[in-house]
């Protein structure tokens, strides 16, 4: 049996008080004159003007918002509207949405959002789904209000592990799971490891790549072949990635102090996807938290965790949005044998339940509701 307790967000004014000064006190870095960087060809998914990485236009009009007009007691206000929890598990403090349904026979589901966003990620669709399903939205370990870990191995499978754990903790014995960004990693593991509870996965990304496997390119058509590029630029350009698998602490350092850097680093995902007030919730809830060091270890276990080499067979369906990472079929099936769903987007990006939340929402329920 979990302990759950009811939870209600409620930052010391001295903290709030602390971050505008900082806001104030900032130290802005250089960078090259535009004419400099325009002279760079921007490739893969890098827009323009950001070839040396997030633009100090981008950073100062922020944090000039986040000093000047962001109001954090609204925001706190209207996250409090949900109703949030917390639990512990293996050790791990948990917070979470539960929005029940007004339908008691609905069906459960849990959404898992991914890094540099927050559980913030799915409120602004949380309602809508709540008139389906019963919808619980936790916070990863290591991010938010689930707070710092304190010890390794919180990689994905854990939080998987953790997620079984939580949903038959709140009474559900089936359920369907939902994921995106790291979200989309944890959320077929969950499929694997709790096949008897798991309805199905819907996904936002399937992450399959070639083998290496020279059999696996035999009759690939030419328009995939020529795709393979832009994965491959997709990958390159994740510096995330690269850097929060390899040293996760280095950069936190700045991160744990400057919350004009905090910015600058979740800036690079979040981009102009989201609204500057959804931006500042959540380099907010990263700041008051201090979880850029926690959150970034989440990529050094996951770097070092072992995959199996078994395809899933659990029902998994994917909605691919225009302007975000696009799997290839065949590597996508070779990974998993029973892909009822597979939507591709004209519109939409990697943060989808923002910027296409109307098509999100309509392929969670077409997805879950073939499977009932």
């Amino acid at each position: 049996m979990l302990t759950i307790q009811p939870f209600s967000i409620n930052i010391p004014q001295q903290e709030v008080d602390d971050l505008r000064d900082r806001l104030t006190r900032t130290r802005w870095a250089n960078e090259l004159p535009s004419a400099e960087i325009a002279g760079v060809p921007a490739s893969g998914p890098v827009p323009e003007g950001w070839q040396y990485g997030v633009p100090l236009s981008y950073v100062e009009k922020l944090v000039r918002t986040w000093r000047e007009d962001f109001d954090w007691r609204e925001q706190e206000r209207k996250l409090n509207e949900f109703p949030q929890f917390t639990t512990e598990i293996d050790g791990q403090l948990i917070h979470f949405v539960h929005l029940r349904s007004a339908n008691p026979d609905a069906t459960a589901l849990i959404l898992t959002h991914g890094w540099p966003n927050t559980f913030v990620e799915y409120l602004g669709i949380a309602r809508e789904l709540s008139e389906n399903f019963h919808v619980v939205i936790p916070s990863i370990p290591g991010y938010g209000f689930s707070g710092h870990t304190a010890e390794r191995g919180w990689n994905a499978e854990r939080v998987a592990r953790a997620w079984s754990t939580l949903m038959r903790g709140l009474g559900y014995e089936r359920y369907g799971v939902h994921g995106n960004d790291a979200g989309a990693i944890i959320a077929p593991i969950l499929g694997r490891i709790a096949e008897a509870e798991v309805i199905g996965v819907h996904v936002n990304q399937i992450f399959s790549f070639p083998s290496g496997d020279p059999a696996e390119f035999a009759g690939l058509a030419q328009a995939d072949i020529e795709y393979l590029g832009f994965l491959q630029s997709f990958v390159a350009h994740a510096i995330h990635d690269k850097a929060q698998q390899a040293q996760p602490q280095t950069l936190s350092h700045a991160l744990a102090d400057s919350p004009a850097g905090q910015l600058a680093w979740i800036g690079q995902l979040l981009g102009d996807a989201l609204t500057p007030e959804d931006v500042l919730t959540i380099a907010s809830i990263y700041w008051f938290t201090n979880t850029g060091a926690s959150s970034a270890r989440f990529y050094f276990e996951n770097g070092r965790m072992e995959h199996s080499a078994e395809p899933t067979t659990f029902p998994i369906g994917l909605s691919s949005f225009a302007h975000d990472f696009r799997p290839i079929r065949r590597f996508a099936e070779r990974d998993h044998k029973n892909i009822v769903f597979w939507v591709e987007h004209d519109r939409g990006g990697h943060w989808a339940a923002h910027d296409a939340p109307d098509l999100l929402v309509e392929d969670i329920r077409t997805f879950f509701t073939s499977l009932i």
